[in-house]
């Protein structure tokens, strides 16, 4: 590897981009779940030269500084922030609760942004289902708290889904099945993957 590129057959190919994905609902059968699931099969078979990780926050505790003894987090603190730090971008499900991000969401983004800061100067893009808006609130939310933790999320296209107007968006096992919802996730993936790239060679 040279300069971060990998010489294969006498010519040069990028890294794989990692990107670690974030829902935002603890639920199994969650929509927004499946939006992850669907972004990540769009990814494995159409977007070549990057790859989707589930990043589960579900086993973090709820923040509290009393837990961080000697500069360390405790063991899921420590896993997840490891995984967010090795990730050269991220996919957020977030779901809207009571208009904005859901508790579990917010709490890991804070023990993320923990000193050092694992989250800062790097892409990110977001999706969500639901209601009315489609949890658009939730995603006004969440640039906001990017603009203070040092995130750059992507700006078009934007993706908010109503999963309860017809026809129906998700089969009974919360799995998208609109077809002009995934390709819209695809386009997001593909506009996260060139924002990403544009962010690294920066400099």
């Amino acid at each position: 590897m040279v300069g971060g590129v990998v010489a294969v057959a006498g010519r040069a190919v990028p890294p794989t981009l990692k990107i670690a994905s974030l829902c935002g609902s603890l639920r199994q059968g969650s929509f927004n779940r499946g939006l992850l699931r669907t972004a990540t099969k769009i990814c494995k078979e159409s977007v070549e030269g990057m790859e989707i990780e589930y990043v589960d926050i579900a086993p973090l505790p709820m923040l509290n500084t009393d837990l961080e003894i000697n500069g360390g987090f405790p063991p899921p603190v420590e896993a997840f922030r490891r995984k967010i730090q090795q990730a050269d971008a991220y996919l957020f499900a977030s779901p809207e609760y009571n208009y904005s991000v859901t508790g579990p969401l917010k709490n890991a983004i804070d023990w993320g942004s923990r000193p050092p800061n694992v989250w800062g100067d790097k892409a990110a893009a977001i999706i969500s289902a639901g209601g009315g808006f489609g949890g658009g609130r939730s995603q006004y939310h969440l640039r906001q708290i990017g603009v203070y933790i040092d995130l750059h999320f992507i700006n078009k296209p934007e993706f908010f889904l109503n999963a309860f107007q017809p026809p129906m968006k998700f089969d009974n096992e919360g799995n998208l099945i609109d077809e002009e919802a995934k390709e819209l996730v695809k386009a997001i993936l593909l506009s996260l993957k060139a924002f990403t790239l544009r962010l690294q060679h920066k400099g």
